[in-house]
């Protein structure tokens, strides 16, 4: 049963992959906060890092929730051979061509590097004050789609941490340890942590 000195916050996405994966980690945290989805639909702009999309988001949607809230955003990177592409790309590439596609773009798989990028964008109300967090895994591209797991491109990227297996091939908790989104989380739940007076 909730305490009635829990407050909410509000993860702004439709994505419910996301969602999943966010509610997995938070809960494991002894946080006075109870997380909530909310479907709104902030204005997503073409910028050349994920950071100024991530807070352009935010601010489209301010004024329409009275709780704190956070967006993410997050893009996969295929630094060689492909010089960062898709990038801040990411959501429109994968609906067009796929972790097909992005395999038809490589030949050296072994050279390969690759990461993926989260930001996660908070307006703490109490504070009135906007804050972002980031995380950042490192790794290579799959020859292969590998795994069942995940969403998005997690069955061609294998972090250099796991080498044996893509993002796909871990369970969520597996994920939730190590990925870009799971960092940035864990750096917003440290800071909710700290200004739990609030």
């Amino acid at each position: 049963m909730e305490n009635e000195e829990t407050k909410k916050i509000m993860f702004i996405t439709g994505n419910t992959n996301k969602f999943k994966e966010v509610t997995r980690i938070f809960h494991h945290e002894n946080l006075n906060y109870s997380l909530e989805q909310l479907n709104l639909e902030p204005t997503e702009i073409q910028a050349d890092t994920i950071k100024k999309v991530a807070l352009f988001k935010l601010n489209s949607i301010k004024g329409q929730t009275n709780n704190s809230f956070f967006v993410e955003d997050a893009g996969f990177f295929v630094d060689k051979p492909l010089k960062g592409f898709p990038g801040v790309y990411s959501s429109y590439i994968f609906k067009t061509i796929g972790n097909h596609g992005i395999l038809k773009l490589i030949d050296d798989f072994e050279n390969s590097t690759a990461h993926f990028e989260a930001i996660i964008a908070l307006y703490f109300k109490p504070l009135d004050k906007i804050l972002t967090f980031k995380g950042e895994i490192e790794g290579k591209i799959s020859q292969n789609i590998r795994g069942k797991e995940g969403f998005g491109f997690d069955p061609i990227f294998i972090p250099d941490i796991t080498p044996n297996k893509t993002f796909a091939e871990l369970s969520m908790n597996e994920k939730n340890k190590i990925s870009h989104r799971g960092q940035a989380l864990r750096k917003l739940i440290l800071f909710l942590k700290k200004n739990m007076e609030f």
